[in-house]
């Protein structure tokens, strides 16, 4: 990835980092969880502790906040079925 690396998404836990983090991994644009260390060690979110910072490289920002609008919207999910018709990422 690049240098410059922009967070797109808070996620609330480990759970739903991995969640979102895949689902932008399935549609080609690598992604990192960076977060609350808190979460690793006693495995809970509670006002903010916990949260993961989902950054892609600069380069992918628009495309990944395009994609996580479509599932905030309803015309995309997280699941498996989200990922593109030909079954390959991006």
């Amino acid at each position: 990835m690049d240098d410059e690396l922009i967070t797109v998404f808070l996620a609330q836990g480990e759970v739903e980092e991995a969640q979102v983090r895949l689902f932008l991994e399935a549609h080609g644009i690598p992604a990192a969880g960076r977060g609350e260390a808190l979460r690793k060690t006693h495995g809970f979110v509670l006002d903010g502790l916990g949260a993961v910072a989902i950054q892609v490289a600069a380069e992918h920002a628009e495309r990944a906040r395009d994609l996580l609008g479509a599932v905030e919207r309803g015309d995309l999910n997280l699941a498996a079925d989200a990922l593109p018709e030909d079954g390959e990422p991006g």
